[in-house]
């Protein structure tokens, strides 16, 4: 690392010499490292800026062999059509990615279909990332597994109850989906329709859950497995209505996209909500509070979950354990459902 003034290359010893500092804090600071106080980045970098100076920040990535990069892959499912448009998946990316800043961190945004299979050696191997975030388990933990068996430091956005040689950080997907279903309950409902795909870890956590409420209060059980998308949810729900008419007065929905594209479909069928058909989704992303009606939800807490991600990938980084964690739900209760 250098600096130019007057056409004369100095290191960086020079310009912290110039501001009575140590070397290593002039760096720190040049690369917005949190350690360093605000007032005194923002004084080295204006000093730095005085001098025309900038930091060689590839030739100091390569002598501490460190990217200072987080790879964070989406993990889809094969043939899903979910996308990171959706907006809950957009909303776990945005806050591991302030997460991440806090620790003087850079994000590399993935999915699993362009990593391909050999995480290991895509991202840490080829020196793309220092470690890995996973959103999602899925349904076929394969490449996860493999490239916590080669060694990779590696986080999961996922069940944390799921059993598994690398840490998971999630919401207890169980208690989530019991807790929807006795609100369906609590409300006089009596049928009540699963909308989601068991096979998914998380998923198949809520649908655990689902039965478990239905067992205690002895109600029957139905399931339209479909994608994780509205547009599935929007068809399984015609579908059903049409090969079965009204059989069902509630709806606990594996997420709120799906929860919305049930909506429109009873919308369309002048299907009255909540007084025909109760409906409760899952994550209550932002559009839940604007929809009509407003959408009942379990709510995750990304925010926390995120800062565990990253807490959790930094003690792999320092040669630490870490293991896996669940952060808290709630339902959020709105006019999708009765009280």
């Amino acid at each position: 690392m250098y600096l130019a003034m007057n056409n004369k290359q100095l290191k960086l010893a020079d310009l912290a010499k110039l501001a009575g500092v140590s070397t290593s804090t002039v760096s720190r600071a040049l690369n917005d490292n949190p350690l360093i106080k605000k007032e005194t980045r923002d004084k080295l970098k204006q000093l730095a800026k005085q001098h025309n100076f900038s930091l060689n920040t590839a030739a100091s990535r390569l002598r501490s062999q460190k990217t200072n990069v987080v790879a964070v892959i989406i993990n889809f499912d094969s043939g899903t059509e979910q996308s990171i448009n959706d907006p809950f998946l957009l909303k776990v990316v945005g806050e591991i990615n302030l997460a991440l800043n806090k620790q003087g961190l850079e994000l590399l945004l993935s999915n699993s279909f362009m990593a391909g299979d050999d995480w290991a050696n895509y991202f840490i191997n080829s020196r793309r990332a220092d470690g890995i975030i996973v959103v999602g388990q899925g349904k076929d933990p394969a490449n996860i597994e493999a490239a916590a068996n080669a060694g990779v430091p590696l986080v999961v956005w996922g069940d944390p109850k799921t059993p598994s040689n690398y840490p998971i950080v999630g919401s207890d997907n169980f208690v989530g989906g019991r807790l929807a279903t006795e609100h369906l309950l609590a409300g006089g409902a009596k049928n009540i329709v699963f909308l989601g795909d068991p096979g998914h870890a998380e998923i198949g956590e809520r649908y655990r859950g689902y039965l478990a409420a239905l067992n205690t209060a002895n109600a029957r059980s139905q399931v339209v497995s479909i994608d994780i998308t509205s547009r599935a949810a929007y068809h399984g729900i015609n579908q059903l209505l049409v090969t079965q008419g009204l059989c069902f007065d509630g709806i606990m929905a594996c997420s709120d996209m799906v929860a919305l594209g049930a909506m429109k479909a009873l919308k369309e069928r002048y299907i009255s909500i909540p007084n025909d058909v109760a409906l409760v989704g899952f994550d209550d992303i932002a559009m839940a509070d604007i929809s009509h009606p407003s959408l009942s939800s379990i709510k995750q807490n990304t925010q926390r979950a995120s800062v565990l991600l990253v807490e959790k990938l930094l003690a792999q980084l320092q040669g630490q354990s870490a293991e896996s964690q669940v952060v808290e739900i709630e339902l959020i209760y709105r006019q999708s459902s009765k009280g």
